[in-house]
């Protein structure tokens, strides 16, 4: 299949496929032409790159675990692919770490800032309760 016919068949668009290939992650035939030609396989491919990056994973991971994976997204045990995955859940924990930290300092921020408000009778926009955000 052509590129337009897979783009449709996995709601991707035919950019995006073209980076996948530029990363690594599908490798279609050329025709003589210089036309992309994918095989059936590539639709269950571009689904697996999809979940991957749903999941977090950035390519250069993915390029690494996408040859261990199977259709129902387990991973075979591959050299290296359990010591990536868990360098990228660590990452993520540390992120999610640095976000829930950032999420309370502005949660103290807007507190202290509406009891000045209050203190001083202005008005500052509108007001949430800072538990909300």
């Amino acid at each position: 299949m052509l590129i337009g016919e897979l783009a449709a068949r996995t709601e991707t668009s035919e950019r995006l496929l073209r980076y996948y290939e530029r990363v690594g992650l599908l490798r279609p035939e050329r025709e003589p032409n210089g036309y992309r030609v994918y095989d059936d396989g590539a639709v269950e491919t571009v689904a697996r790159v999809r979940a991957l990056l749903a999941a977090g994973l950035p390519t250069r991971v993915i390029r690494q675990v996408l040859p261990c994976t199977s259709a129902e997204s387990t991973v075979a045990p591959c050299p290296g692919v359990l010591d990536a995955l868990r360098a990228q859940l660590d990452a993520l924990d540390r992120r999610s770490a640095q976000i829930a930290t950032a999420r309370e300092l502005l949660r103290r921020t807007i507190a202290a800032t509406e009891t000045s408000l209050d203190a001083s009778g202005g008005t500052l926009g509108e007001r949430r309760d800072p538990a909300e955000i």
